[in-house]
């Protein structure tokens, strides 16, 4: 499975980001807190280097939370304000305000030693495309001032959206790389929906997830598809004909059957997506902090 991504306008996205870096007083960086490291473009340090960062994990209520704990203890080591958000029902949003003026404070203070009190404070909000960017924009705005849509690559151009009196975010459309050098991050993306489905083959995805899963959080594999046990993964089986066989064990639990009463694995490699992306399955997180 070879993932490639990287549609004309997340080329212009890097330009604009180096040409707006200026413009701003800090990068507020939105990932999804079940994969802390896939879900970070490795450009960002580079492009935004030498201004403040708040990281918001995002997604936290479908993330594993006693990994969450560690990612946050983990970006506060490397230096970063770290906010935890569920942007889609406003978890966390109401304290994104009082994070970025905390992270700014001495910033702040400068500018008020100089007469300029109730100066306007500029962050740039990033983040890979559906990481819920526009939801938490959103949601801190406490209106709606960006098109938001369960899809990667629906903002395309840059907007400052006004906070309050003192503060405004510039909005930028979701950027990935060109290339992804480790193939789990191209697959720990495609799981989240931060690429195009139809870019890939479900069905391989599903048994990728499916070994993952059952190696990580066998239980909650057991317990969502009503599995007695999981099968035993055999010696020298790939991880791709152990994820089939469990496709097979979860999809006839289901009754997801065809003629001759083979299973649909395809059916079973969507549904077991579409549950895992709504946390239906369980809260998982997907990478831990070296």
């Amino acid at each position: 499975m070879n993932i490639q991504w990287y549609p004309g306008h997340m080329t212009k996205t890097r330009r604009m980001i180096v040409d707006q870096i200026k413009n701003v007083d800090a990068v507020c960086e939105i990932i999804d807190a079940r994969i802390p490291v896939s879900s970070r473009n490795p450009d960002v340090d580079e492009l935004t280097a030498g201004k403040p960062r708040l990281v918001v994990l995002n997604r936290v209520d479908q993330a594993d939370p006693e990994a969450t704990r560690l990612w946050a203890a983990h970006f506060r080591k490397l230096g970063y304000a770290v906010l935890e958000s569920d942007a889609k029902d406003g978890i966390g949003t109401g304290k994104f305000a009082g994070a970025i003026r905390e992270l700014l404070a001495e910033k702040l203070r400068a500018y008020a030693e100089k007469g300029q009190v109730g100066r306007v404070v500029r962050v740039m909000i990033l983040g890979i495309p559906n990481v819920g960017k526009s939801t938490f924009i959103n949601k801190v705005a406490g209106r709606k001032t960006a098109k938001t849509e369960d899809r990667p690559g629906v903002t395309r151009s840059k907007q400052w959206v006004p906070i309050d009196r003192g503060l405004e975010l510039l909005d930028t459309p979701g950027i990935l790389w060109p290339k992804f050098e480790d193939q789990s991050v191209g697959l720990n993306l495609a799981y989240t929906g931060a690429v195009k489905d139809d870019i890939l083959d479900i069905e391989t995805l599903g048994c990728h997830l499916m070994t993952y899963l059952s190696s990580h959080y066998p239980d909650a594999l057991k317990q969502g598809y009503k599995l007695s046990a999981l099968p035993e993964r055999e010696d020298e089986e790939n991880e791709v004909a152990y994820g089939y066989r469990l496709l097979e064990a979860a999809g006839r639990k289901r009754g997801f059957l065809i003629s001759g009463g083979e299973v649909d694995t395809e059916r079973m490699a969507k549904i077991l997506l579409d549950e895992f992306r709504g946390a239906k399955l369980g809260r998982f997180t997907l990478e831990l902090p070296q």
